[in-house]
């Protein structure tokens, strides 16, 4: 009996650790569109690459959010950068929409369609491995 009280215990514990275990999913694809110069954003590149894809991923990791702020610019992002995630093979891909701006001084602005991320800044160092994949 105390066995079963041990097995039942453990699987508890392991159930709940699971269920409250937030899941990531994978970024399969990136797509990113610039704006042009009559104000319309057109294609600019459609990434795949696993190892570009790690790249942007490194990239947006080092970003510093600030949550749920609702950011106003004074001009149009120049980029508009779509993460695409894949969390359950039987689902839809996830999207994750970001507006991109590339600063003076070398960082970069981004405001997510995502309120937990909110308003966003890459610095410098970490903006030029970002870069390539915008130009």
């Amino acid at each position: 009996m105390k066995t079963f009280f041990r097995f039942a215990l453990l699987f508890l514990f392991v159930l709940l650790i699971t269920a409250c275990s937030e899941k990531e999913g994978q970024l399969t694809m990136v797509d990113v569109k610039k704006l042009n110069d009559k104000g319309v954003y057109e294609d600019v590149a459609l990434i795949f690459e696993e190892e570009k894809l790690e790249t942007v991923l490194n990239s947006f990791a080092e970003v510093k959010w600030s949550p749920n702020t609702k950011a106003q610019m004074a001009s149009e992002a120049e980029y508009l950068v779509t993460l695409f995630y894949t969390e359950d093979k039987n689902m839809p891909e996830r999207l994750y929409d970001y507006k991109v701006w590339l600063n003076k001084n070398g960082s970069v602005t981004l405001i997510s369609s995502e309120e937990s991320e909110g308003y966003g800044s890459l610095d410098q160092e970490h903006a030029e491995s970002l870069k390539p994949f915008l130009q």
